[in-house]
Order: structure tokens, then sequence, then C-alpha cells
């Protein structure tokens, strides 16, 4: 097809200030966005239940809060697009976040791009020990209570369609989460499926081509909470921003 129908919006960004409107917790009140939307992006999770949704808190910069259900573990909170992001037609895709938690000890959060994004949305990954588990396949930032090593280590997963499991010793960094301070995670995934992740401006990791994403692969990008055991997780989340290329062979 010829690309000649080209524009000025080649490239696509969608963000969120955190200033927008609430989803109140457990849906006890309705929500002022018509389909629970955040900025540019759907809050998506067990909302229905008592203790999730997503509240604006007070401080500067404006943050939102997503808070999981802990009605069971796997119940989560998060902001995310459709599945509609292709690295092979839509890269450099870059997510990018600025988060905090109010505690490390309880819950597991994803930030980057997955595989699914359900009303009510699955982790991505679940963990063990030193052994992260495929959901769905995804490529991003994970911090988790249940592993082995320390609360608050951020690891850097990318589990494709053929992949299985991952050793959290291969794709740690060297940057820790610590509760009430923000960190922010930069993840950039280009055509060929070659990925880096960014902390804080300081690369941590980056994988050659096709490791990080497949020709065929589309994706959601997603940041999210969810629990880990009966005790409510949450992570504020200061802004959410995803970049683009507008694929114009279509």
């Amino acid at each position: 097809m010829s690309v000649s129908g080209q524009s000025g919006v080649g490239l696509i960004r969608l963000f969120t200030d955190c200033f927008g409107n609430e989803i109140p917790v457990g849906n006890t009140e309705a929500s002022t966005t018509p389909g629970h939307n955040q900025g540019d992006f759907s809050v998506l999770g067990d909302l229905d239940d008592a203790d999730a949704g997503l509240v604006l808190v007070s401080k500067a910069n404006g943050y939102a809060r997503l808070t999981s259900s802990a009605t069971t573990d796997g119940d989560g909170c998060a902001l995310a697009t459709e599945v509609c992001l292709s690295p092979a037609l839509n890269g450099t895709i870059v997510v990018e976040a600025r988060v905090e938690r109010a505690a490390l000890t309880a819950g597991t959060v994803f930030i980057g791009l997955a595989g699914a994004a359900a009303d009510d949305i699955a982790e991505p990954i679940t963990c063990a020990t030193t052994v992260l588990t495929k959901v769905t396949h995804c490529v991003g930032f994970l911090l988790n209570s249940e592993l082995t090593a320390a609360d608050g280590i951020w690891y850097m997963p990318y589990l494709l369609a053929g992949d299985t499991t991952q050793t959290s010793t291969d794709v740690d960094a060297s940057q820790t989460a610590v509760i009430t301070e923000s960190d922010i995670v930069r993840l950039e995934v280009d055509n060929d499926g070659s990925a880096r992740w960014y902390i804080n401006g300081v690369l941590e990791q980056s994988v050659g081509a096709g490791l990080a994403a497949t020709a065929t692969t589309l994706m959601a990008a997603v940041c999210g909470v969810w629990a880990t055991t009966t005790t409510v997780a949450t992570l504020d989340v200061d802004y959410f921003l995803v970049t683009a290329s507008r694929d114009w062979t279509r």
C-alpha cells in the first residue's frame, strides 16, 4: 500500500497526569467519567469488589492511587490501553511511569506491555521463590513480594509466546524501590523486538532483536497493582505515558 498519505500525526501519544476523575473504591459512587477512564487510559480490574478502585491523593503533582481488591490473590487494578500495540508496526514503543508504593511487603506491580487486558485484568506474571511464570506474554517492570529476595527489587522480565518462566536473578535491576519515594521506569521496545529498561534515567538492561517481542505480537500498555494475599495492595502513580509510531501500511 502506498504511504503517500502520511501526515503530521505519525506519533501516537497517550498520557495521564493523574489529575482526572476517580473510580471510587468498590464502585460505591457513580464514576464521573463514562467507561472508567483516567486520562487516555481505561481503568481495569476487580472494581466491583469492596476494596478495589482508583482515588486521587493529595500530593504535589497529583497522584492516582490504584488499589487492589483483597478478596483473592491476584485481584488488581490497572491503567491500560486496548491490546493494540505491535512492536513490529508501532515501534519504537515507549512505556514510562513515575510511581511509588506505601508498602513493599504485599502485592505485585507490573508496568510495561502485556498480551491481555480484560476488564478484570489479571497479573501478567505470577511469582514464587526465584521463578517468574508467564500468565500472558509480556515485557516490562515488576515488583513482587512473593520472591525470595528482599522486597523492593525491580525486575525486568520478558516472557514471549514461546516462553514459560524466567529466573528472577537473571532480570533483576541494581535499583530498588523505597516506600514513599517515586521511581521513574521507562521501557523502550523497537521494531525488531529489541528493548531497553531504564530506572531513574539509568539503563539497567537491554536485550537484542527478537528477545523482547515478536513481529506478530499485539500488546496492551499496562500500569497496575495486584494483591498477593488478603491484604490490599496500592500503587501511587504520578503519571503514565505511552508513545508509539503510527502504522501507515494499513
